[in-house]
């Protein structure tokens, strides 16, 4: 019996040992595998396919976070019954084919064709609305410059170019405010991170009344969960509220995530299913040093944060350059 023991003693660990093996190094998928990661079907009830731990799997189309099980030459058995067949712009779910989508992409030009037609007009008329009235007592604004506070804090301010979902420039300049409490907490992210390897990129942050009005008039109406309603105002025009992502301070490259930016579809939720198991590490590591400084994140926008003590801030409406006039300056 002793004899038995002494061996299952030496054992155990060699086995525990070929099993995290097995594990650490499972095989990676393939080129044509990871392509097949993202949505496919019908934007109000998409197929996704994503991968976790170097295996595929679905969710939707009554399927639940199910595994694919290779069976060779593209075709993969689904957890509890059904096939999925890989295509180069679809996928077959037992025999129905489900075009690929990108359906951010699409949404996005949508908007982008309204807006170009009179884009100087849709500002005029924003410049010229009302913001609405607030009776509750709110604490004097001291918006601070966010790229003066750390050095890992860079700006690529979306808002300020054509590279955003309306495609043209809607700040007089690139530049990231946010009202001194926020700052500070973020701050604090930002040398947390910085531990890790990751500096933050900063997207928007105090925006303008009027830019929320343009948000809200050129987006369809079912896709309003992503912009802010004008006639309550925005956590961003209050300046507490940020959007941001992450980059490797080594290569100086913003990390993926399971979407884009501004991406209006559900692959911006911040519970998002799909995408790969490192994207939706990366969006986890930025969600916890957020919060653990005091910011709530948006659920329709893993990108997007609110500090804590927004309610005690007002409406802006000062332009970039009516801030800087006023001082507010890089």
């Amino acid at each position: 019996m002793r004899v038995m023991v002494r061996a299952l003693a030496f054992v155990a660990p060699l086995l525990i040992g070929l099993v995290l093996n097995a594990t650490a190094f499972a095989q990676p998928l393939d080129a044509a595998e990871m392509a097949a990661v993202g949505q496919y079907g019908q934007r109000a009830a998409p197929l996704t396919v994503f991968e976790r731990a170097g295996v595929l799997r679905i969710d939707g189309q009554g399927r639940q976070d199910a595994r694919l099980t290779p069976l060779g030459r593209g075709r993969y058995a689904i957890e509890g019954g059904g096939e999925l067949v890989l295509e180069p712009v679809a996928v077959r779910l037992d025999g129905t084919r489900l075009p690929r989508h990108d359906f951010g992409a699409e949404v996005e030009a949508g908007v982008r064709a309204a807006v170009r037609a009179d884009p100087a007009a849709l500002r005029a008329r924003a410049l010229a609305a009302t913001p609405p009235v607030e009776t509750a007592r709110h604490r004097p604004a001291d918006l601070v410059d966010l790229s003066a506070l750390d050095p890992t804090i860079r700006l690529d301010i979306r808002y300020a170019g054509s590279d955003n979902f309306m495609g043209l420039p809607l700040y007089e300049r690139a530049a990231a405010y946010m009202q001194r409490p926020a700052a500070l907490a973020l701050a604090r992210a930002a040398q947390a991170l910085k531990a890790k390897g990751y500096g933050l990129l900063i997207h928007d942050a105090y925006r303008p009344w009027f830019v929320t009005w343009m948000f809200w008039e050129a987006t369809p109406p079912e896709d309003h969960m992503f912009v802010a309603d004008p006639a309550q105002g925005s956590r961003h025009n209050r300046g507490c509220a940020v959007d941001l992502t992450l980059y490797d301070l080594k290569t100086g490259k913003p990390v993926e995530m399971p979407s884009r930016y501004d991406e209006m579809s559900g692959r911006s939720y911040a519970d998002f299913i799909g995408g790969t198991t490192k994207q939706r590490a990366m969006r986890s590591i930025l969600r916890e040093a957020m919060v653990a400084q005091g910011f709530e994140i948006y659920p329709e926008e893993w990108w997007h944060f609110d500090y804590q003590d927004w309610r005690d801030y007002g409406i802006g409406t000062e332009t970039f350059s009516e801030l800087e006039k006023a001082g507010v300056r890089r």
